[in-house]
């Protein structure tokens, strides 16, 4: 039996019907058989831009912890052992970006962490969820409870319209601004929501029962402004936005620093510590990282993909950790790792592709200005 035919086969989404109904091309991803496409990546884009557009991402990881007697204050101090950022600061129904930490500082995910006043939620990658957990459940003490919550499925609702189309259905979630959540009743049907994601657009994500999913994922798209939308346009938006993906821009080689990401360790643990990864984070807060991760805009109209190599004159300076052609911008755009001399935004380098040298310079991320709700 060959290796391929030993291979666990790709699980199923609890919307895998729904999907190949409305015309999805299914691929294996992190596991699962995922949409890619159903219309096409560059309608599927530009729809999300300017309308709604309905993701399946129930592949990620829905976790929560809890301490002893359901102790949210315990779970949020034993997990900021291992994240950078401040837990237990956050008040009920506010959520923060963070990172999950090796004992040396790289980069093992990141991740979503909330205070659901009944618990601590995270949502981890779904390439990564597995090591994720029995790294939790390794590293948090043993009166932490951790739960795996593999029967709730997860929909993201991104793009300008998307606070209108779920407005209709469940009103008082419409209320949330960037970074809050919070539970809501829908028919019945308990809900999770969270006003944030992973397209740079305004949107929300919903944790629902899978035994429910496809009815509301049926609810959603019969508003007009809604359409099903694949991980083909979620990735170029998400590039689009300067967002990094796991196991691509960030990895456990790769510390907080170096990835341009100190916004996420938290000004008062900068200094007290207390973390996995401290000390190499501390150095290289005050010293400077050796590498620093970069956006790059390229000339013409052919992309840089994932490994292109990164020049300065004759030097290979970096490589291409993500790459493609930007729908809304009109040009291809890129994002990688270049040694810190070479950082500058407006620094001019090249992009070994197919053979040629492609000119390029350093730009600000992101490519395409967030539009997040932050309130009125």
């Amino acid at each position: 039996m060959s290796e391929e035919e030993t291979e666990t086969a790709p699980e199923k989404l609890a919307l895998d019907a729904w999907h190949r109904a409305h015309g999805a091309r299914m691929v294996p991803f992190a596991g699962y058989e995922m949409p890619i496409q159903y219309e096409g990546i560059v309608a599927e884009h530009d729809w999300t831009r300017a309308h709604a557009g309905l993701f399946d991402v129930s592949h990620m990881g829905q976790l929560t912890l809890e301490g002893p007697d359901g102790d949210i204050a315990a779970a949020a101090e034993a997990l900021e052992a291992l994240v950078p950022g401040l837990v237990s600061s956050l008040k009920p129904g506010r959520m923060r970006y963070t990172l999950l930490l090796a004992e040396d500082g790289g980069i093992l995910d990141d991740l979503m962490v909330t205070n659901t006043g009944q618990h601590i939620a995270l949502v981890v990658n779904g390439a990564c969820k597995w090591d994720d957990i029995a790294f939790l459940r390794e590293h948090l003490p043993d009166d932490i409870t951790l739960t795996h919550h593999e029967d709730q499925a997860l929909l993201a609702l991104q793009g300008p319209e998307a606070v209108d189309a779920l407005g209709e259905l469940v009103p008082a979630a419409a209320e949330l601004v960037f970074m809050t959540a919070g539970f809501y009743d829908w028919n019945g049907v308990p809900l999770w929501i969270s006003r944030a994601g992973y397209t740079g657009e305004d949107g929300f994500e919903i944790s629902v029962p899978a035994d429910h999913a496809e009815k509301l994922a049926a609810a959603l798209t019969e508003d007009k402004r809604v359409k099903p939308i694949g991980l083909g346009a979620r990735d170029s938006l998400r590039l689009e936005a300067g967002l990094p993906l796991y196991g691509h821009d960030l990895t456990a080689e790769i510390d907080p620093v170096t990835a341009e990401l100190t916004f996420a360790l938290s000004k008062k643990r900068r200094e007290a510590g207390g973390y996995h990864g401290h000390a190499r984070i501390s150095g290289a807060l005050s010293d400077g990282a050796a590498q620093k991760r970069i956006g790059l805009v390229l000339d013409g109209r052919l992309p840089a993909r994932e490994g292109s190599e990164i020049f300065a004159g004759d030097t290979q300076v970096g490589t291409v950790t993500s790459g493609g052609f930007s729908p809304t911008l009109g040009h291809p755009i890129a994002m990688g790792y270049v040694d810190a001399a070479h950082a500058e935004i407006d620094t001019a380098l090249e992009v070994q592709v197919r053979n040629k040298r492609l000119p390029a310079r350093v730009a600000k991320m992101p490519f395409v200005q967030h539009r997040y709700f932050r309130g009125s």
